[in-house]
């Protein structure tokens, strides 16, 4: 197939690229600049140069296309005080790339992601977000708007990313806690420290994003979930022994102070699972799994400087 993507050369999505292309598919990435477009030109794929809000682009590229992956989202804008903005560029994707599709019953993928919800049980693909109007419930609404793209001829499905898709190279929440708790000289986690969070390695989310393109049903959520839920107090435990520093609680009160923006985060309890994924796509774990990955240690290298 002639697949198009967003977010092409981003961290998951430069996992993406080569799986499809390893499969036999050709690619076509999106490119918002020259070094995405090397990145891009180099792992072998197709470059279309514009950005999310480039809707005639998005719209001509999906309908020269056999179906569209959509990873890419506003992360800048989105962790910068803007995330409503960035929902809604998302959404305006999203309808574009549905009109452009409708009818064909070709196949449109979406990522999103599984934190909030079901707090405090196991989430799985059944369950539902609510749509309350928050920043956050207007991006799950567009992943509901995904799926009902199925009445539209669209073979639509959503690929619900774990908080954490590592590796190495990873600069996300473990690339964060590991430099907090380098700067302040403690690995903390928040009260009790109990609380999971789900997890998942970036080339077996990417694996999966090939099989839901080929073959995922129209309507189907699906759980980019390889660890069901990882005790944050366990991931403080390895981070602390890699760089010797104490592993300490951190009050709820004092959460924001000492983690920044992750403390309104990093205290959820999001376990999650990936039964009716499996089911469905035979799709299974076969890199290592959360804290396997931090013991690797490629987490705690502090990049060479130069003089």
């Amino acid at each position: 197939m002639r697949i198009f993507v967003t977010g092409a050369s981003g961290w998951i999505g430069s996992a993406v690229v080569p799986e499809l292309i390893d499969a036999g598919h050709q690619v076509v990435g999106l490119a918002r600049s020259d070094a995405s477009a090397a990145a891009l030109t180099a792992a072998g794929a197709e470059v279309v140069r514009g950005t999310v809000d480039d809707l005639g682009v998005l719209r001509d590229a999906a309908a020269a296309s056999d179906g569209v992956i959509h990873l890419a989202f506003k992360h800048d804008i989105a962790f910068s005080g803007d995330f409503q903005g960035a929902a809604e560029a998302d959404r305006r994707a999203v309808d574009t790339f549905g009109d452009a599709l409708a009818g064909t019953d070709r196949p449109f993928v979406l990522a999103s992601g599984v934190l909030g919800l079901a707090p405090g049980r196991v989430a799985t693909e059944r369950d539902m977000p609510t749509i309350d109007g928050s920043p956050l419930s207007t991006r799950s609404a567009t992943a509901q708007a995904m799926l009902a793209l199925a009445s539209r001829g669209v073979r639509s499905s959503v690929v619900r990313l774990s908080p954490t898709c590592h590796g190495e190279g990873d600069q996300g929440f473990m690339a964060t806690l590991v430099a907090i708790a380098r700067a302040k000289g403690v690995s903390g986690y928040i009260g009790d420290g109990a609380n999971r969070w789900p997890a998942v390695h970036r080339l077996d989310a990417a694996r999966l994003f090939r099989l839901a393109v080929e073959e995922a049903p129209a309507g189907s959520v699906l759980h980019g979930v390889a660890d069901e839920g990882v005790a944050i107090r366990d991931i403080a435990e390895v981070i602390g022994r890699h760089l010797d520093v104490p592993v300490t609680s951190v009050a709820p009160e004092a959460a924001a102070d000492h983690f920044a923006w992750l403390g309104a985060l990093l205290g959820l309890d999001a376990p999650t699972s990936n039964t009716l994924t499996r089911e469905l796509l035979d799709w299974e774990q076969t890199h290592p799994g959360l804290l396997e990955d931090l013991d690797k240690g490629h987490y705690f290298q502090v990049p060479a400087t130069t003089a």
